[in-house]
């Protein structure tokens, strides 16, 4: 059987998808942030792993890990303003 055939017949482990996803959308808010704020990506990086947001995503709550970037980004500098002092 062809590998490609194969691979799209080996079973999805979700779990792992959710991790990639979850890689992607915290990448995309860091890159928001710095872009927004006009920051450098380190920093953004850093108030994204200190915030709020970044837990919520983490433990799955409120399902919100499936919002847009954008709003995601926003939603931080609005209601975490203390973490850009």
């Amino acid at each position: 059987m062809h590998e490609l055939v194969q691979n799209m017949e080996t079973p999805v482990d979700k779990k792992k998808l959710r991790e990639i996803y979850i890689t992607f959308l915290e990448e995309d808010i860091i890159k928001r942030l710095a872009e927004v704020k006009n920051i450098d990506n380190r920093i953004a990086m850093e108030i994204y792993y200190n915030s709020k947001l970044c837990q919520q995503i983490s433990s799955g709550e409120y399902g919100i890990e499936y919002m847009d970037f954008r709003y995601l980004a926003n939603d931080l500098i609005e209601n975490e303003p203390e973490l850009f002092l």
